[in-house]
């Protein structure tokens, strides 16, 4: 999407960052392991999401805003959200002009891109906070037809031109 829009117009903002940046340095741990897919992350990663529901139940716009702050793009796509409470946030502070994108695919789908479910991880509200209780204003389905895909996205695109 941030590609379509251009890099003059649009940026791509991750809450996950502001996170693991605080959350390593509290504990003393590597910042960038704790950003890709490593086994690393992985030793601490119910931990990070306890941690973070902390966070989150103290001051509820902690990450998010974090995330933008210094961002000057016209159209951020926050790539991360996983919450009520920053959905909310979001809506809260920046109103109508907040479009909510939710991406699905099939279960199968998830499984032959590897994704292999792990008990009080996936099930976690980090994992599944957004299933319930919001009206998403758009709803992408991204299980491997990139015709499909693409026609989605076409459509989210011309309506985001439009708001500009």
């Amino acid at each position: 999407l941030s590609r379509r829009l251009g890099p003059d117009v649009c940026t791509i903002l991750r809450l996950s960052g502001p996170l693991k940046e605080q959350y390593a340095k509290e504990h003393g741990l590597n910042f960038q392991r704790l950003l890709d897919a490593s086994a690393y992350k992985e030793t601490f990663r119910q931990d990070m999401i306890h941690w973070g529901e902390e966070k989150r139940r103290a001051d509820p716009g902690f990450f998010c805003r974090a995330a933008v702050e210094g961002a000057v793009h016209p159209v951020w796509v926050v790539s991360d959200t996983r919450r009520l409470s920053d959905v909310e946030w979001f809506r809260d502070v920046y109103g109508d002009v907040v479009q909510t994108v939710r991406v699905v695919a099939t279960e199968e789908t998830r499984k032959r891109r590897n994704w292999v479910f792990v008990t009080g991880v996936d099930d976690a509200e980090s994992e599944c906070g957004l299933d319930q209780g919001v009206a998403f204003d758009w709803v992408i389905t991204n299980d491997g037809d990139e015709l499909a895909l693409g026609e989605q996205l076409e459509t989210l695109l011309q309506a985001l031109h439009r708001s500009l």
